[in-house]
């Protein structure tokens, strides 16, 4: 029998208090509704249609988010891919897929989607708490990029892989170089598609200046945190356009190091 202790559970109830389950099965919406309940969901709301989710989640804003990844109303690749690019309250809440196809293409699909756990079907309530716990407890940084919008996907753990868990590069990742790098690599992968997704670009722009900012006050960078500042006032103080962009990135640019130079592959 599955029990999880009582401090561990107060960790979990600010996130699944309120909760959403996309999936046109009633049997398997009834089954995670009850396990949620026992995890401390109080709010339980489930639809099965795309579109009637898209709303259901504009309206509720949803601690955490339970996708189906098909069905024939449903495409749960494009609804969390949706719900990220959206302007909702719950855009940046967790969202784990739920599913019997894990297959290595799901999986992948599921993280560049955007979505933060992947849970094969049948599942037990121990698989479960395991990937409610990790996004309650272990949050991930948010990348708001053009080509994707998310949780960062160096972290993202199906709970399916059984392999070596580590990279050679996973320190390097966690570094506030990397940051930096990350950052500029979006900022001009932005401008490279601000034609194509204005909105979006602008979206990551100015999440990529604030990034910057921050990462120069921990480097002690008086030079970056000036052209930072720069971007940042520009984005604040109206519409932003991609030649009015030009002049507050391309100063970022010239303080760029060698390793973000090669932009083209950026997010």
């Amino acid at each position: 029998m599955f029990a999880a202790d009582p401090k561990t559970l107060s960790r979990l109830e600010p996130v699944v208090r309120r909760t959403i389950i996309i999936d046109p099965n009633a049997s398997a919406v009834r089954l995670l509704a009850d396990v949620m309940k026992g995890l401390g969901a109080r709010e339980i709301y489930s639809e099965s249609d795309e579109e009637r989710a898209l709303e259901l989640a504009r309206d509720v804003e949803p601690g955490i988010i339970f996708i189906e990844r098909s069905g024939e109303t449903l495409n749960g690749e494009t609804l969390a891919r949706r719900i990220r690019r959206s302007n909702m309250v719950c855009r940046m809440s967790p969202i784990i897929m739920v599913t019997n196809e894990a297959t290595a293409a799901a999986i992948k699909g599921a993280r560049d989607a955007g979505v933060h756990e992947f849970l094969r079907k049948p599942f037990t309530t121990g698989d479960l708490f395991k990937r409610a716990l990790n996004v309650a407890t272990k949050p991930r940084p948010w990348v708001e990029a053009v080509g994707y919008v998310g949780p960062d996907r160096r972290r993202f753990n199906s709970g399916e892989y059984s392999g070596t868990r580590k990279r050679r590069g996973d320190a390097a990742a966690d570094s506030v170089e990397a940051t930096r790098d990350q950052a500029i690599r979006i900022l001009v992968a932005a401008m490279t598609q601000f034609d194509q997704d204005p909105a979006q670009a602008t979206r990551a722009i100015r999440q990529q200046a604030a990034t910057l900012k921050a990462v120069a006050v921990k480097t002690s960078d008086t030079q970056l945190a000036i052209a930072a500042g720069g971007l940042e006032a520009y984005m604040t103080a109206g519409p932003a356009t991609k030649a009015g962009l030009a002049q507050p990135i391309g100063a970022i640019m010239a303080l760029a190091q060698p390793s973000a130079a090669p932009m083209a592959q950026a997010s």
